[in-house]
């Protein structure tokens, strides 16, 4: 498991949930993993109740599925979840791109071209994990531009179920399509063309759709049958 700094003011509870959800995310914790307390608890330098707190956080998000006298298991992909977590993501990125072609912060707007330029540095060197991140910060951006980072953050857990199907879309399928769409979402923006953002939000969240079938055929014991 990849440990990661405490944040300054973070709780042990948060901190415990932040670190298992980037792990549950990037599949360092795969899909069925059994998930020991203690052995988390050591490796962060805590008790065992924030651990324990941080694992039930995650279950009522069916992420981990708790069983009585047998354990916590990472749970399986199902691809039912997969498609709510999608679904609410395209209801609230095409709101959220819509008001910020109408009023993006401009100075938040240049971050985003900042960071479509280190997606193309990644891009040339085919670095699936730095893009990986790297994407999550460019739509935390387009939030921001619009002043929803409350609305991210609320929709962080349900996205779990989507995001790890996004990293085996890197892993598997090895398209990084990714980056000429959040290029076109970033024209899109600067040019307040509404119409042509939230089509290409469409676009690019659908992409799942097409590589579902890729997926599952490299990583079958991932999914729920």
């Amino acid at each position: 498991m990849n440990n990661k700094e405490r944040l300054s003011g973070e709780t042990a509870r948060d901190y415990a949930f932040r670190v298992l959800k980037d792990n549950i995310v990037s599949l360092e914790l795969k899909p069925g993993t059994l998930i020991s307390e203690n052995e988390i608890a050591m490796e962060l330098g805590l008790s065992r109740t924030p651990v324990r707190e941080a694992i039930i956080d995650l279950s009522k998000a069916w992420i981990i599925e708790i069983y009585p006298q047998r354990g916590s298991y990472v749970a399986l992909i199902d691809p039912k979840m997969v498609e709510e977590a999608r679904f609410l993501r395209r209801i609230l990125d095409c709101a959220v791109i819509e008001v910020a072609c109408e009023q993006g912060d401009p100075n938040i707007i240049s971050r985003i071209e900042e960071n479509l330029s280190l997606q193309d540095f990644y891009l040339i060197r085919e670095d699936a994990a730095k893009i990986f991140e790297l994407d999550n910060e460019f739509h935390r951006l387009i939030y921001m531009a619009a002043h929803k980072e409350i609305v991210y953050d609320m929709r962080s857990s349900i996205m779990i179920h989507f995001d790890r199907v996004r990293t085996l879309s890197m892993e598997s399928v090895k398209d990084m399509k990714i980056v000429a769409d959040h290029h076109a979402m970033y024209n899109a923006i600067i040019a307040h063309d509404k119409e042509n953002a939230v089509e290409m939000v469409e676009k690019h969240l659908a992409r799942y759709s097409v590589d579902e079938y890729k997926i599952r055929e490299v990583f079958p014991q991932y999914f729920v049958q």
